[in-house]
């Protein structure tokens, strides 16, 4: 029996996941904090429990994600980027193309046919079309981040947002609550402006068929629906896409077991 574990370690939340002999036993997740160790021991103690698995039993430890350099009990420290992919390819081996939007940066990963990274983007210069920036606008809007996505999906169209940046965003979402702009159509007009941008993205880096979404936002369907519009094809959700980075950790530590 191998049993590996992965580490991604984001700016708003904190993944482990345990694979025993190449299947998933066990998944957390749980908010980021300032003591990054202490948070990613949590969650990987939390995870092993789940699988019923000691800490003495498990093979291999790989982290991933912004904080993954203070992990000092990680075996191996990985890009998200890397993770992501072999994430993806365990789960679809024929995908092409990842889109991972995160807390604080997106992504858009070009895979070979082996599923390893031919090419890649990534916006981290500010939290422009991030989960930090929907974060902020659902507070604007006095709504659950969670409920945007069928709140979007309710509404007959979008409002128009010219500004991606997290500060002017937020102004003109205010002027539009003020015009009484409905919620619904703001959401969506929010959606369409990430979709855009994310397309835009996928565009410089040639993107590919099929395309599948990891990261917290891929949950929200209303981003899913906009960016399936802006790209003109269908995207593939995992069952539960902000772990994928962490599966892949796992997968890579399990690889280097063979």
């Amino acid at each position: 029996m191998t049993v590996t574990a992965g580490l991604d370690l984001g700016s708003l939340t904190t993944k482990a996941v345990v694979i025993r002999d190449g299947a998933i036993a066990g998944s957390v997740v749980m908010k980021s904090g300032v003591r990054s160790e202490d948070i990613a021991w949590r969650a990987l103690k939390a995870a092993l429990d789940q699988a019923g698995i000691g800490e003495e039993q498990v093979d291999g430890i790989v982290a991933t994600g912004y904080g993954r350099v203070r992990v000092p009990f990680a075996h191996r420290k990985v890009t998200e980027i890397t993770c992501h992919a072999r994430g993806i390819y365990h789960l679809w081996p024929e995908v092409a193309t990842v889109i991972d939007i995160g807390g604080q940066d997106s992504k858009v990963i070009l895979l070979d046919r082996g599923g390893k990274v031919r090419d890649f983007v990534m916006n981290e210069k500010c939290a422009a079309g991030t989960g930090r920036f929907l974060e902020v606008m659902a507070r604007s809007l006095e709504v659950n981040v969670e409920e945007m996505g069928e709140l979007s999906l309710a509404a007959p169209r979008g409002a128009s947002i010219s500004s991606m940046c997290t500060v002017f965003a937020e102004s003109e979402v205010v002027s539009l609550v003020a015009e009484g702009r409905p919620v619904a159509e703001i959401i969506r007009g929010l959606h369409e402006a990430v979709a855009q941008r994310v397309a835009a993205m996928a565009s410089r880096v040639g993107w590919e068929e099929p395309v599948a979404m990891t990261g917290g936002v891929a949950k929200n369907r209303g981003v899913v629906k906009s960016l399936e519009d802006n790209l003109g094809t269908a995207i593939r959700v995992p069952p539960d896409p902000q772990i994928i980075g962490a599966l892949g950790a796992a997968l890579l530590a399990a690889d280097s077991k063979k």
